[in-house]
């Protein structure tokens, strides 16, 4: 045999067979085995090795992000994060919440990538030992003008919505922006919360003492769907492999999901009561191998499977597809034989599983041994026999970077300008980033188990109360503008940070910690990466000013087409709050006429990343700055404004500036009593400068006593600038000019009301 020639044919081969391994990834694994690894540790380390699965060009750099601190109950180590929300009969609740992307597999096949997107996170959070109790969905399209990125668009939305609906789990927000950067590779983000209590978190890990324990595999019957998935997502897309690409992509049953999450809360429930110290893991890229490798590796532990074991779907799968085949629906158990009875009774028979979806079960399929080397068979053959520590480990590159100076500048000349404030707040208004997404987010139930308490659409952030009987809240919001990443990575990020914060804030709600999820381009261009590791220097600057952790996050590279097109730097970010007294929460809306309306920031001229300047084609403008200490001043004092019920309504500042949040505020009553607005200031009127359009750092708020709250801001040194009061006239004055809001309300809601209709949106240019 000639080690050196058979290693230079499997090089020659890769790419033929479907392995996204570099040449010196293949020589390093042959001479670690001293040998050919067979087809199922080649497609193993595959997915192992990925971007997706190992971080080998980022996790050098997340290193810098802060995870630590009071809120947190445990940190990026597992499946899923968790955050203490409060405590309630003598239990600490923990907020468990994840995100991950479905980029990739959205593009290529819209409704089921997105779907299994939905699918994966849910089973992230799951896996911790927690009850699912909200989604959310940031998603960046391409021009809808376009029927492909249209159809894409509608599909995800659609895949979203089917899962999400059908295992009854509400939608509590996201965001859409829509640019061309995303016409050839969508980016698809989901966000999974849970609750559980802090004494009832599950480890994905083998517990202590596991050896002789068993291996149990729950769900759908393995089939050839999703095979190769890590890596594809670990590649730039080819339309050349378009046909090829989709059998990575896996099948959804939310149905079966659904049957599933119920059974595994009974399962919780028996552990509990018994006292029973068990590990638990989603299967996700990487399949049956790579989830009880990486449950046995963190639990310092070998394992001995058997692949004849696990249920398929058809009898001649071979052993690859089997162990590394990426079929949704399925998780994995390690528990001591004692339990496993139970454990198959209750999956098996009380939730009849396999009468719920072909061959879907439990099943047991392997056992905890001692060391450290994973061995599967297959038909009496070993098939797979590596060193656990050397396949989880993967591989890491510190690879070249280039960090861009920021594609921004001061302007040399002054901007050019709308005619007058009303003409910008029609054009705002309609804009593709700031018009109403009703069209998508009525596809989502939002109240489903009936623990919403301000829904989507409604305030900045979704907000439910979980624990049946508790005033504790849950709020969450996702940011991350990709015209501003245009221009700065760097900046994005901490505004992206800036206004997820912002956004759990404006409801009331205490920001307890951070995911992120960063959607770049090729690592190996040192410009693409550099925008990544400034991005992550922007996250990691920001989270340390405001004191919020990291918990949970993920990486998405390779966020371009063949044809050279590249995403625009996309961090998204999502914040998770916590509110300690529900009654004192606050959606966007109006509550009544005669309040006094105040902004809470500090008015700036700058227009960079804003949808003004992409409406008059300003570019190169500087973003907005961000003064920390000021804003950590300003959340302070929202939140003791809502402590001591000063505030009725709170809108964040973002897209389109100041007057569009005041209009989407008396938008926000449309269905209810209908207040309007005159403002009395001219800072933010419109009539001077470009304040009004900035989208500086800030907050509206309506408020029940200006005295009291202007006393309350000079106690956090905070100045806070009068706007004008609310009316209950259902206009909007400002300006020098009145204007009926039910006009506006029309123009902000039109451009995507046909969303679903085939024809080309108005003002999507």
């Amino acid at each position: 045999m000639d080690l050196a020639r058979d290693t230079d044919r499997l090089i020659e081969e890769r790419k033929r067979i479907g392995v996204a391994l570099s040449p010196d990834e293949l020589r390093a694994i042959v001479a670690h085995l001293g040998r050919i690894p067979t087809d199922t540790e080649l497609f193993a380390f595959d997915a192992q090795w990925s971007e997706h699965c190992s971080y080998k060009s980022s996790r050098h750099h997340l290193r810098k992000l802060p995870v630590d601190g009071p809120t947190v109950m445990q940190g990026p180590a597992e499946d899923a994060g968790i955050l203490h929300l409060g405590t309630w009969e003598g239990e600490r609740y923990g907020v468990v919440i994840a995100h991950e992307s479905h980029n990739h597999p959205s593009q290529v096949v819209p409704f089921e990538g997105a779907a299994t997107g939905v699918g994966g996170i849910v089973r992230d959070v799951l896996c911790m030992g927690a009850e699912v109790i909200g989604i959310a969905d940031p998603l960046r399209f391409g021009r809808l003008e376009d029927p492909h990125c249209r159809y894409v668009a509608q599909s995800v939305v659609d895949g979203i919505a089917a899962y999400g609906n059908a295992i009854g789990v509400p939608n509590l927000g996201g965001d859409v922006y829509i640019d061309e950067s995303f016409d050839d590779n969508v980016l698809v983000n989901v966000v999974a919360l849970g609750l559980i209590k802090e004494r009832d978190i599950i480890h994905s890990h083998a517990p202590p003492n596991a050896i002789g324990y068993d291996i149990v595999l729950v769900g759908k019957a393995t089939d050839r769907s999703g095979f190769g998935g890590a890596s594809f997502s670990s590649l730039t897309l080819d339309d050349a492999d378009a046909e090829a690409n989709k059998g990575a992509v896996q099948v959804p049953d939310p149905f079966l999901k659904n049957v599933i999450m119920r059974a595994s809360y009974r399962v919780f429930a028996e552990l509990r009561r018994l006292g029973i110290e068990a590990g638990y893991k989603d299967l996700g890229a990487g399949g049956f191998a790579g989830c009880s490798a990486e449950l046995c590796a963190a639990g310092g532990v070998g394992a001995e499977v058997e692949l004849d074991r696990v249920p398929v779907s058809q009898a001649d799968l071979p052993p690859a597809v089997i162990a590394i085949g990426e079929t949704q629906e399925r998780l994995c158990w390690i528990v001591p034989p004692s339990f496993t009875p139970l454990l198959l009774a209750i999956y098996n028979e009380e939730f009849s599983l396999p009468r719920i979806s072909r061959s879907a079960a439990a099943a047991i399929v392997g056992k905890v041994v001692p060391g450290s080397r994973y061995v599967a068979r297959h038909r009496g053959e070993i098939v797979m026999d590596v060193d656990l520590d050397f396949l989880t480990g993967g591989v890491r590159y510190n690879r070249p970077f280039t960090i861009a100076l920021p594609n921004a500048v001061p302007a040399s000349a002054p901007y050019p300008r709308f005619a007058d404030a009303g003409v910008a707040l029609d054009a705002l208004l309609a804009h593709r980033d700031v018009c109403s997404r009703r069209a998508i987010f009525q596809r989502y139930d939002a109240v489903v188990r009936g623990t919403t308490a301000i829904p989507a659409g409604a305030a900045d952030a979704g907000v439910i109360c979980p624990i049946p009987g508790a005033p504790l809240g849950v709020a969450v919001a996702v940011a991350g503008n990709p015209r501003y990443g245009k221009l700065d990575p760097q900046l994005a990020a901490e505004h992206a940070v800036l206004e997820a914060v912002r956004n759990v804030v404006a409801v009331g709600a205490r920001p307890l910690g951070l995911t992120d999820c960063l959607n770049f381009g090729d690592p190996t261009v040192p410009e693409h990466l550099g925008a990544m590791v400034a991005a992550i220097d922007g996250l990691a600057y920001a989270a340390r000013r405001l004191g919020t952790p990291y918990v949970s996050g993920n990486v998405s590279l390779y966020n371009q087409s063949k044809s050279g097109r590249t995403v625009a730097p996309s961090p998204i970010v999502a914040c998770v709050g916590g509110i300690d007294n529900i009654a004192q929460a606050a959606s966007m809306a109006f509550k009544r006429a005669g309040s006094a309306l105040f902004f809470v920031g500090r008015p700036e001229e700058r227009l960079g990343g804003s949808v003004y300047a992409d409406l008059l084609g300003i570019e190169n403008a500087m973003l907005p700055n961000v003064a920390y200490d000021r804003v950590v001043r300003e959340i302070a004092l929202m939140l003791a404004a809502y402590r001591v019920d000063l505030v009725l309504a709170a809108h964040d500042i973002s897209d389109g500036g100041a007057l569009v949040a005041l209009a989407k505020m008396a938008f926000a009553t449309v269905t209810g009593d209908r207040i309007g607005m005159r403002l009395t200031s001219t800072p933010l009127d419109g009539r001077t400068g470009t304040g009004a359009f900035s989208e500086t750092c800030g907050f509206i708020v309506e408020v029940t006593s200006e005295a009291a709250f202007t006393a309350l801001a000079a106690t956090h040194g905070v100045e806070v600038l009068r706007l004008g009061e609310t009316t209950a006239a259902y206009t909007f004055a400002f300006g020098g000019i009145e204007r009926p809001l039910d006009a506006l309300y029309e123009t902000w809601s039109a451009p995507l009301r046909d969303f679903y209709a085939p024809a080309a949106v108005a003002g999507a240019a």
